[in-house]
């Protein structure tokens, strides 16, 4: 079958035929992805097009096992003799590599029996034109904030939709569509005083194009942003509380994410061996990675090897209630999968967040601000100084100083640091204001106390 590929009956024949080609040529277990899809992205700076891009890719990935023995290849040319090609190669490389006893698909009473429809796609088709005026309207409105915003470093819009087939040797068949959204831009300030210049970025994303935020808006928030960092300063190294925003927060719920991720476990790579059913922080502390809610940026209505997802509490009132798990981690550690099976089109699985969250509380982030009479609220991280294996933690930092309850004034060139088993057991407070921006997402978080390393 050559040429572009119009619809998922097309898609899933492919991949009906390509299991029974595997089967011929010795497989004893085989799955088939195949993804299509259109992406758009263009980026705009001071209003002349900077980079656009434009494509429709289909791809189509083949995995198989001759007994413990598998093998995975791709490709992008879908004619018979491509195909045929792929087949064979891939069943003549499982049969060389080693034997690896925990290799196999899952159990086939395990596959994904009911398929939700999860809200996730959007037919909406806008023209070339409209995205790049969308992304041209982001930094317009980000330029006309405030004088002091004298330059910018771009807007981006991106578009994308898609199709996701898979199947396998047990007679799974499933598949959904999907499509995304994005715009941001990162407007540049100047201190009329100093000289000095700041940059900061903002964004948002949603699977509906009628959901997501005005370019305007985006603009006006990037530039207030960028303009609160004007004569930002130092501060001298002390220990004190620390207060992370949204996004930050999000890049902390990350680490745990990752410990998490049963390959990190098996592999002896993660802070959070032999915890599981440990209390790691207070009562109100919650997480949840949740494959099901309607139109989220990582919901799904089946993993990447045909398994439900589903609603798995990771962390339970401070207590480490699940690790995430594919079937492979899952045999390797003892455990069953927990559907968080991710996988790129010719690739093994494995584990990856679908939307993983901390469960909001109730006080706002100025409530959290003001709830500290000295320390620091950080908006930006830098740098990658965080040890898997023992959870210490360091990463340059800035945001504000925080003066008897306030934003007193904006910090940089400082660095943060603690252990990440002892910053999850200091959450002193989690805010109301959760927000998907991402696949993992969390509310503002105060952490007790960590140090801060200044001047």
């Amino acid at each position: 079958m050559s040429g572009t590929l119009q619809t998922t009956q097309d898609l899933s024949q492919l991949a009906a035929d390509l299991l029974a080609r595997a089967k011929k040529r010795g497989a004893t277990q085989a799955d088939v992805v195949v993804a299509d899809g259109d992406t758009f992205s263009v980026q705009v700076r001071l209003s002349a097009v900077d980079r656009l891009t434009k494509a429709r890719e289909k791809r189509l990935g083949l995995r198989v096992f001759i007994g413990k023995h598998s093998a995975t290849a791709s490709t992008s040319d879908f004619s018979t003799e491509s195909l045929d090609r792929l087949v064979s190669d891939t069943c003549a490389l499982a049969s060389a590599v080693v034997a690896d006893d925990v290799s196999g698909l899952p159990d086939a009473t395990a596959m994904a029996k009911d398929l939700p429809d999860l809200d996730l796609y959007d037919a909406m088709t806008l023209s070339t034109d409209t995205q790049i005026e969308l992304a041209r309207r982001a930094e317009a409105s980000a330029l006309s904030m405030d004088p002091r915003i004298t330059n910018s470093e771009g807007a981006d819009f991106n578009s994308a939709s898609g199709r996701v087939v898979l199947a396998n040797s047990h007679g799974f068949l499933g598949d959904y569509r999907s499509s995304t959204f994005s715009v941001s831009v990162s407007p540049v300030a100047t201190d009329p005083g100093s000289g000095g210049m700041q940059r900061e970025s903002w964004y948002a994303v949603q699977r509906k194009y009628a959901k997501l935020d005005s370019p305007e808006s985006v603009g006006q928030e990037a530039a207030r942003r960028t303009l609160r960092r004007l004569g930002a300063r130092k501060v001298p190294t002390t220990k004190a509380p620390v207060v992370f925003d949204q996004e930050m927060a999000g890049s902390l719920l990350g680490h745990l994410c990752s410990a998490a991720s049963g390959y990190a476990l098996y592999k002896g790579a993660s802070f959070l061996i032999g915890q599981l059913g440990q209390k790691l922080a207070p009562d109100f502390v919650t997480v949840y990675d949740d494959g099901l809610i309607p139109g989220g940026l990582g919901s799904r209505p089946f993993d990447g090897e045909g398994l439900s997802t589903r609603k798995t509490t990771v962390m339970d009132r401070g207590r480490l209630a699940s690790y995430l798990l594919d079937s492979y981690s899952g045999r390797k550690l003892g455990l069953a999968s927990t559907g968080n099976a991710s996988r790129g089109v010719g690739e093994s699985p494995s584990v990856g967040p679908t939307n993983f969250y901390l469960v909001p509380g109730a006080k706002s982030p100025t409530d959290i601000i003001g709830s500290v009479k000295n320390g620091l609220y950080v908006t930006e991280l830098i740098g990658f100084g965080v040890n898997m294996v023992t959870g210490d933690y360091s990463r340059g930092a800035a945001g504000f100083w925080i003066e008897n309850g306030e934003l007193a004034y904006p910090v940089e060139e400082i660095t943060i640091a603690g252990n990440l088993k002892r910053m999850f057991a200091d959450i002193e407070l989690v805010g109301s204001d959760l927000e998907f921006r991402s696949r993992i997402a969390s509310p503002t978080v105060k952490i007790g106390e960590m140090t801060i390393a200044g001047n």
